[in-house]
Order: C-alpha cells, then structure tokens, then sequence
C-alpha cells in the first residue's frame, strides 16, 4: 500500500493557521470567603468560577450548560454536597437523575467522598436512573409486571406477530422495536391520521398485538415503565403531592440526552418547588431518533420562568488544538447557545488528517497506524479508539482488525457481522448457490425473493429433495401447492441466473442481482423503508460492492467471509477478558467516553454528514419552508455528531476522509473545511427540490489536489482524472495520446 501523507490541514487547504483554544489557568486564584467554610473544604476540587456559581445556587431553576469535559459531574457532586451541608438540606429531599446505572453509581461513591458527607447521608440521596426511579413508584403503587428487558426475546415476539400476519420476511424486528420506541418517547398518537398514513396499517396492528401480547403475560418493556409512570403521576394526585413534598432540590444529568417524555414526568414533580437543576451541552444533542430535542435546552427558560444559566466553558480533557478544533466546527450551527470553550492544556499535537482513496485503503492505514503506535510504546491499544458514523461504515475496519489479529472490541448492535446483515445476506446466499445450489442454508436465505413464505418453501423443498432429489432443490418450489404463475415465473429465473452468476466477478454478480431484482424487491416492501430507511439499504448494498471489488472470483470473496466470520467467532468465544485492546464503536456509542489517541474514519461528504442528512428536504407534503428547516435541523444534527467526536480525544485525533464512496467521488467533509474558514464551490448541496447547486458564499478558486492517471514518458503530458472506485483497483492503464503506460499519481487542479 502506498503510504498516506498526514498534514495538521485537510487536503487542499493553504494559508490557514490551526486553530487552538485559549489556555487558562482555570482554579480560582482569589482566597475564598473564610465566612464560607464549606467552599474552604471543597478548594482540593479545584473548582473554577463558572463551576463555583453552580454549585453555590440554592433554590430556583438552574440551566447549567456544560462544554464538552467541563467537569459536570464533579458540579452536581458538589452541588449536592453544599446543599446539605451549608443550607441545611435533607439528603432525603435531593434527586438525581443520571442516564445510566454507571453514571449513578458514580455519583453516589463520589458522594461517600466529599467534606462533611457521612456513608447515611450520601445513601440517603436519590441517585437513580430514569427507569430505576420510575420503577420504584410503580412497585410500590402495586405493579408486579415482570420486566421485559431481552432484546432477543423482544425480537422473537415480534417474529411470532410478523408470523401470524405472514409479513416475516418483509419487516425487521429489531427496526419495528425501535419504531415502537421512539413513537413512546415522542408521545406519539398512534389513532393519529397521519401516523397511520405514514406507517401503514399493517405495522400499526402488529405494535397493538405486540402491546397486547404484554398485557396478556402481565409484562412490561423499559419503555413501558416510562409510559405507566407517566399515567399514574398524572391521575394520582396524592401520589404526585408526595413525590413534590420528598424531591424539593432535583438534579438531571446530560439533558440534551432528555426525551419528551421523560421531561414530561420531570415537570410534574419540579414544577410546584421549582428547584430544578438541569446539566447538559446543546452542542452534544445526537439521539433525536431516540426522541432526544435540542430545544428542550434551548427553551428551558420559556417553561421554568427566572431559570438562572450558568456555562462551564473550560474543557479540562483536550489539549488546545483539540479544544480549538470543535470551537471553530461548532460554530456554525444556528440552534445552539453560544460559547467558546477554553483549555487548561497547552497543545503538543495538532489534529493530523489523511485522504486514503477508499475505506479499505483507509482501513488498512488506521490499522499500520496503531501498530506503529503501539510499537513505538507511545499507547498501549486500550489507549485506542476508532468511531464510525453509521453501522455500515465499519464494515472495512472491523475487516483488517480481524486479519491484523489486533485485540478490540466491536459496540455493535447485536452480534451479527456486516454480511449475515438481513439487508445483505441474502445476496450472499444466491452467490453460494451459484457454486452450490443444493446448500439449504443459502435455499432458505433466498426464498422470501422468490415471494414464498420461508418456512412453507424450505419445508416443502426439504421433503421433496428427500423423496427426488435435483441438482436444483430450489426447482421444486414450482411444485408448490397454490403456487401463482408469477412465483413460478420467478423461480425458473432466479434458477437460470444461477447458472450464469458464478463465472462473473463478485462485483460483477452483486451488480446484476442489484440490477435483475434485488433492489425492486427490497424497495418494493414498504416495511423495510419505513422501518430502516431508502439511505440506509442502499448504503448497506453499495458497501457490498465496495467489499467484492477487492475480489477477483465469488469464490474468493466468499471463502474470505468465511474465514473473517471464524475469526469473529474465535473473539466472540475469548470474551477478550483483558482490558488492553482497541475500542471500535459509533460516535453516539462514544458519547460522555474520552480516549488518549483517536481515530475518526469516514470524515467525507455522504457519510458525515450522512446522506440521509443531505436529503433531509425532500420530504412529501411539506412546505419549501419546511423542507429547508428539516434539511438545516438534519445537518445541525451532524455537526454535532461531528463535534462529539472530536471532542473524545484527549492527546492525539487522527481525521480520515476517504475520496472515494459508494463507488462515487467524495468531497471532504463540510465540517472540517468550515472549521477552516473554507466554504467550498466543490460541495453539491441537496435543495429542498432534489435538485442540486453549489453552495454560495466565498468561492475563490483554490487548489485541491484529485487521484489521477498519468503518462510515465517524459515528453507526454497526458493525465486523467479518476473518476470512480473501479479503476483504484486497475494497477496500470494505457495512454490514449501515446500509447505508454501511465500510473496512477496525483495532480493539483483548480476551482
């Protein structure tokens, strides 16, 4: 592999100056007032101005808006402790609310540990989950639910429903739950019109049978508990006077995470004493499809009237250029509260980007580069962490750890990889039929194509084989009682492709199958957009490609996903017990986590941001106006997707953008050139039209440097641009001026 140049600037920019943070000296240097002996004690916290005005508020709203690596927690910690100490609280009367068990099994240790604070007092606080709180009040209240808390078993309720309806083949599971979550979180009326309209009726009945299913086994999903909880504080009077009475003083952690729902329930306890506190960024609100709203932050003082605001703006994790770098990306969203993060860190390294030409090529990069690291004994490969934008985007990576033999670990959902993908594996399978077609496996895989009902077809062909068997099982399929004329049509074609698919390339089989009716099949089940997205799928299926393009025959690729699915299996079974290896996993999965060296791969336009955000606009029945709102609310979204990763980096952050994806050409992304002052004429914005424009503002024509192929004599000057992934995989080409060889280089055009 030709070795990749880093620079501290994304490539083609020129004359700019890195940006880094203001150092200051963050503690407070002014002797506190001895008449505050409390504030004396809690001097070895180190606290700064803005952390000190927070933790000194006594009653009313607080709206606490916490950079990235302020030192929120240590804020609340403090808070909570100066209440009970200097104004007399009763630890009994303070809730905090956190969003995970972890979270709030910090802060009471943390408790333990503060002046003043004996083992009764710091248990005496509530520190508690949403679902951990909300829990306790329905027990007591009488609810004897059993938790439903397997998502596998979840899953398999749902399987059984599809079943029922014979839609197993057409909708996911695991997508159709978290429909049903969202939908509950939202508040959403499922009676309404225009849920009904944009779902359907189908996945409508099987939420209604899934939601019956649990009230007939007396069970109840995390979701629900919210839900119930909800409903009994808002009809029992008493209860919810006693919760107001015991909870005066209540404290929530990362509010930008908040969804309607949960917000709700909060405003009925706060709302009579009024003492809330809520800690969260603005600028780190990334699981709206969890129902999570920016305004919520945004508009807080519009519910809670006279709410006092402080900012933490002194990031204690991130060396300045790092600090420097999310300033400048931040800063051009619109929806946010403004501020300017501060460092107490000199930089020693300023973020480094590299162009690989694809995910693989940058895959392969990423994985040199941690090898070296961990060579030079620079970080140990638990200092390491790699994010990704979307689930489809790790396919390349996951891949060259497996083969590098590197110890990490993959948060991903679920166990499967990307080629057992429901999205994907079914072409898999009509490629392993076409070098075996009696494999029933790969049989069972295809059948729901054909539009037969999965288990009616493999049992059918299962007994058959028995009986006669062909050296394709799958032509019994036209023997199918109540068969139609179009299903037997299908099956005689799916056969005769067989035939001809395994003396193609495996990029060559992917695309005919794509092209012959793969793509008309899974975009004809409505199901499957609603519940996963057009994007998405096409996404997944294009990343398909881009994988067996590497391959010369299917029977390469295939014995390649083989051995990468033993080798999956190999980690799976060793538990990887030991704590040093490297962490792959989504920004959203990394949100609140900080790593000394960082890897963000993906940093191209379509992938961050995201197509689905580049098309955000297009939406039916909307007005232009509110096409253009959705679209900037889509792309705010991303930046501060964008934000959050770089913002987990403590020492070193390494930014990769590979030029090529999707087969397509792909622009750096938007975030980091805005970061630089550079709005460049390259981007091709969507419109709310579908239409598309370059973007206006500064264009000065600058230079930017594009893979090309270029003649190897001296006396031709002939060169061509490179267009497309396929030809990265060509070695050599001829030129069309004089006949010789050119190579594959580098030229700097204008624009």
């Amino acid at each position: 592999m030709q070795e990749l140049m880093i620079s501290p600037f994304p490539k083609g920019i020129n004359g700019k100056e890195v940006p880094v943070a203001e150092v200051i000296d963050s503690q407070v240097e002014n002797e506190l007032e001895l008449a505050d002996h409390y504030l004396q004690q809690l001097k070895k916290f180190k606290l700064n101005t803005a952390q000190l005005e927070a933790v000194q508020h006594y009653t009313g709203p607080l709206l606490t808006i916490a950079g990235a690596g302020s030192g929120k927690t240590t804020v609340l910690v403090c808070r909570t402790g100066y209440l009970i100490n200097v104004h007399q609280v009763n630890p009994r009367n303070i809730l905090l609310m956190t969003f995970t068990k972890k979270a709030a099994d910090e802060m009471k240790q943390r408790l333990t540990h503060l002046p003043g604070m004996t083992k009764f007092k710091a248990s005496s606080v509530q520190a508690s989950t949403f679902h951990s709180f909300f829990l306790t009040i329905l027990r007591s209240r009488g609810y004897q639910h059993k938790i439903l808390s397997n998502d596998r078993f979840k899953q398999l309720i749902i399987k059984g429903i599809l079943r029922e309806q014979q839609k197993e083949d057409l909708l996911e599971a695991e997508t159709l739950l978290d429909l049903f979550s969202s939908w509950k979180m939202n508040m959403v009326d499922i009676t309404d019109r225009e849920v009904r309209h944009s779902v359907g009726d189908e996945i409508i009945e099987v939420y209604k049978k899934y939601e019956q299913w649990k009230q007939r086994n007396n069970q109840m999903d995390f979701d629900d508990i919210l839900v119930f909880s909800y409903q009994l504080v808002k009809e029992d009077e008493e209860l919810l006077a006693a919760l107001q009475n015991r909870f005066r003083f209540i404290m929530v952690d990362e509010f930008q995470d908040t969804n309607l729902l949960q917000y709700e329930l909060i405003k009925l306890i706060a709302m009579a004493n009024q003492n809330l506190m809520v800690v969260g960024d603005d600028d780190q609100t990334i699981y709206s499809f969890n129902g999570a709203r920016n305004e919520l932050i945004l508009n807080f003082h519009k519910v809670f009237f006279n709410t006092k605001e402080v900012i933490l703006n002194v990031n204690y994790r991130s060396h300045a250029a790092i600090v420097g770098l999310g300033n400048e990306l931040i800063k051009h969203n619109k929806l946010r509260k403004e501020k300017k993060l501060f460092a107490t860190n000199e930089s020693n390294r300023n973020p480094m980007y590299t162009r690989p030409a694809t995910v693989d090529e940058e895959a392969k990069w990423v994985v040199e580069q941690i090898k070296q690291k961990v060579h030079d004994g620079n970080f140990a490969y638990g200092d390491i962490a790699i994010l990704y934008r979307a689930a489809s985007n790790s396919r390349a990576i996951f891949e060259e750890l497996m083969i590098a033999d590197l110890p990490f670990i993959h948060y991903a959902r679920g166990d499967l990889m990307f080629y057992d993908q429901w999205i994907v594996k079914p072409i898999i399978d009509y490629l392993r039929l076409s070098f075996n077609p009696k494999n029933m496996d790969a049989i069972e895989g295809v059948i729901p194509t054909l539009y037969i009902k999965k288990e009616v077809g493999l049992g059918f062909i299962q007994l058959n084989n028995q009986l006669q068997p062909k050296d394709y099982p799958l032509s019994h399929l036209t023997q199918l009682p109540s068969i139609k004329g179009f299903q037997i049509k299908t099956v005689n074609e799916r056969m005769k492709l067989l035939e001809t698919l395994n003396t193609m390339s495996p990029v060559k089989a992917i695309k005919t199958i794509r092209k012959d009716f793969y793509d008309k099949y899974i975009h004809g089940n409505q199901g499957s957009e609603i519940t996963i997205g057009k994007e998405t799928i096409k996404e997944m299926l294009d990343e398909l490609e881009t994988s067996a393009k590497r391959f010369a025959t299917i029977a390469e690729f295939l014995t390649f996903i083989d051995e990468i699915k033993r080798k999956q299996q190999e980690v799976q079974n060793s538990k990887l017990e030991e704590r040093n290896h490297i962490q792959l996993m989504t920004i959203h999965k990394a949100k609140g986590l900080e790593f000394p060296l960082l890897y963000l791969i993906g940093a191209s336009e379509g992938i961050l941001p995201h197509v689905t955000a580049l098309e955000a606009g297009k939406v039916e029945k909307a007005t232009k106006e509110e096409k253009q709102r959705f679209m900037e609310q889509a792309l705010e979204e991303e930046r501060r997707l964008a934000y959050v990763a770089v913002t987990r980096a403590k020492e070193e952050l390494y930014i990769s953008s590979p030029a090529y994806y999707r087969g397509k050409e792909a622009s750096i992304s938007r975030f980091f050139l805005e970061a630089y002052g550079v709005v460049s004429s390259n981007y091709r914005k969507e419109t709310t039209e579908g239409t598309v424009h370059h973007y206006k503002g500064k264009q000065e024509k600058r230079k930017r440097t594009v893979l090309a192929w270029i003649c190897t004599t001296t006396n031709c000057k002939a060169w061509q641009r490179i267009t497309s992934e396929e030809e990265l995989v060509e070695d050599e080409r001829e030129c069309p001026l004089c006949k010789e060889k050119m190579a594959k280089g580098e030229k700097v055009i204008y624009e």
